[in-house]
């Protein structure tokens, strides 16, 4: 079954090599699978600029990511619990949510730049604002799916109000938690790229890696880089599948 599903990739990727070495596709706009291998080969051993090694600029990138995203789940995750507990909160709190949750990541760039300057801060506020909104959301729905009847259970057996948020409405809504946090992390992930457009005071930075690979016009570098940021999401996103079916074995891990 597994392998079933590197068919329809593998076949796709031999077409594509097919088309370039017959001169189909022109490689200075779209180069072949065989030139981004290379590609990505020479970002490993000499670096995009020469030395700036692609495992630094990748640790520096999951850095901004892990910061901006900590940040998200940290502020996320206690307002949507306390806007799905209380009516009062999410009516004073929602609207200003979905006022600014349409408002995309890139339109930040320039405040985030003017608060934060050009560096870590700058790039996390941007992943911060692309992993918020997924998880607050998806937080409050997980809390307010809840069945009423459990909560008032747990108060009839004594539970203060903390105790029915801690003990009831997070464990209830902790499969909506897990998809929020992986929607949040992909999203962020995803704004990556947009984050490092901000600037980068150390050199390193997938985002910052491929703007080089850009300003040179090496589109297979540019394409290895879009490699290595797809590849790592999708093993980012396998290691939060295997947290939640370790934390709610009878979820399947959401």
């Amino acid at each position: 079954m597994r392998w079933g599903r590197c068919i329809a990739p593998l076949a796709l990727l031999a077409t594509w090599q097919a088309l370039s070495w017959l001169g189909a596709i022109p490689a200075h706009k779209l180069p072949s699978p065989l030139m981004i291998m290379a590609g990505l080969v020479e970002l490993i051993q000499r670096g995009l600029p020469p030395g700036y090694r692609l495992d630094y600029h990748l640790l520096y990138s999951l850095y901004r990511v892990a910061w901006g995203f900590l940040l998200a789940a940290a502020v996320g995750v206690p307002l949507g619990l306390l806007m799905g507990w209380s009516r009062r909160i999410r009516g004073v709190v929602g609207p200003l949510v979905e006022m600014v949750r349409p408002v995309p990541p890139l339109a930040w760039i320039p405040l985030a730049i003017l608060w934060f300057g050009i560096g870590v801060k700058s790039a996390a506020f941007i992943i911060f604002l692309g992993a918020f909104f997924p998880i607050v959301l998806n937080t409050t729905s997980g809390v307010l799916a809840v069945s009423p009847a459990l909560q008032e259970v747990a108060r009839t057996l004594g539970a203060g109000e903390g105790d029915v948020v801690r003990r009831v409405l997070l464990p209830g809504a902790l499969p909506s938690i897990f998809v929020g946090l992986r929607i949040g992390l992909g999203i962020g992930w995803m704004t990556l790229v947009a984050a490092e457009f901000t600037g980068v005071k150390s050199g390193y930075g997938l985002g910052y890696m491929i703007m080089v690979a850009r300003d040179i016009q090496r589109a297979d570098q540019v394409l290895a880089g879009m490699v290595v940021i797809g590849l790592t999401g999708l093993v980012i996103d396998q290691l939060l599948r295997y947290l939640g079916r370790r934390l709610m074995p009878w979820q399947g891990g959401g």
